[in-house]
């Protein structure tokens, strides 16, 4: 029997982000878009930047419910965000109950904006290649 090769091409995109500069994502797969903000572009990544785009501020609660999510993976995409400076945390205590909320930096609606933009440019084109 044949041995298949698994071996996959890997590439590295460097790409800007208007939080923290360029930056190197390391081996990837080739994308069609690899301009994209890849962290914006994560799925629940997107969604908590969409949805506090909406909102002046969400608690931890209020993200877990709309994301339909677990409070550790919640919490990992959401510090990822707050390092590259896209959301703020605050934390505080409402009675006896800690609160954690967070806000859209206006870095992170420039993201955004950007990445929507993006992805709009992107459909356009595969729409006029009809």
């Amino acid at each position: 029997m044949a041995k298949q090769s698994t071996a996959k091409r890997d590439i590295t995109i460097k790409q800007e982000s208007p939080a923290t500069g360029p930056r190197d994502t390391g081996p990837t797969q080739r994308s069609a878009a690899p301009n994209l903000d890849r962290l914006i572009h994560e799925r629940l990544r997107l969604g908590i930047i969409s949805a506090l785009a909406a909102n002046e501020s969400l608690t931890f609660s209020d993200l877990k419910k709309l994301m339909n999510t677990t409070d550790g993976n919640l919490s990992v995409h959401a510090r990822k965000l707050e390092e590259a400076g896209y959301i703020a945390c605050s934390k505080y205590f409402d009675g006896r109950l800690p609160k954690t909320e967070y806000k859209l930096t206006a870095t992170g609606r420039a993201a955004l904006e950007s990445y929507l933009n993006h992805m709009e440019s992107l459909i356009k084109q595969m729409r006029s290649t009809r």
